[in-house]
């Protein structure tokens, strides 16, 4: 395998993909950094592409998987197999893409920090949000965490974990807002 994490990262998933019958390329490319924080120690992210074009619908379905539980399982296995034995500097995250869907199913995730935000601030009610993977979860702190007036954690256990976003409370118990 080769010593660059993409290469590592694509080498590694068409090999899965070969295993269960698929002859697939796959697409490396380097994620943006969302904040330039120079004191949070941040991995780097990679995406890898499935490229879709030689696939069938099926094919593409089966691999997205229903509420694309399939493809966090293969990006939860790119994560844990490639990170394995790696020191700290030399580890990354990968996020798997097929057809859009981690594109587009960001934009919805941003879309429900955006209105759940919404709803917060306007009721000062802590509201949760089910139904999301632990990459979601993951993808909700971040987009909120630049809001200084709220907060989110996570409560329950898997799998029936879920985030919460509530107003944030200073040191002495008072609600903060923007």
């Amino acid at each position: 395998m080769s010593n660059s994490p993409m290469q590592r990262g694509q080498q590694w998933l068409k090999s899965l993909l070969l295993l269960t019958g698929i002859s697939v390329e796959i697409q490396g490319s380097l994620e943006t950094p969302q904040s330039h924080d120079d004191d949070s120690h941040q991995t780097d992210g990679y995406w890898l592409t499935i490229d879709e074009t030689n696939l069938t619908p099926e094919q593409i379905r089966t691999l997205i998987g229903a509420d694309g539980s399939v493809l966090d399982a293969i990006q939860y296995l790119a994560n844990s197999t490639l990170n394995i034995n790696q020191p700290q500097e030399g580890q990354a995250s990968y996020t798997v893409e097929l057809n859009g869907y981690r594109v587009k199913r960001q934009a919805e995730i941003q879309e429900i920090a955006q209105t759940v935000a919404e709803q917060v601030r306007s009721t000062g009610q802590e509201v949760e949000i089910k139904s999301l993977s632990s990459a979601e979860r993951r993808l909700v702190h971040t987009f909120l965490e630049d809001f200084g007036d709220l907060e989110t954690f996570s409560r329950g256990k898997e799998p029936h974990r879920h985030l919460v976003v509530r107003p944030a409370v200073d040191d002495e118990g008072l609600e903060l807002r923007e």
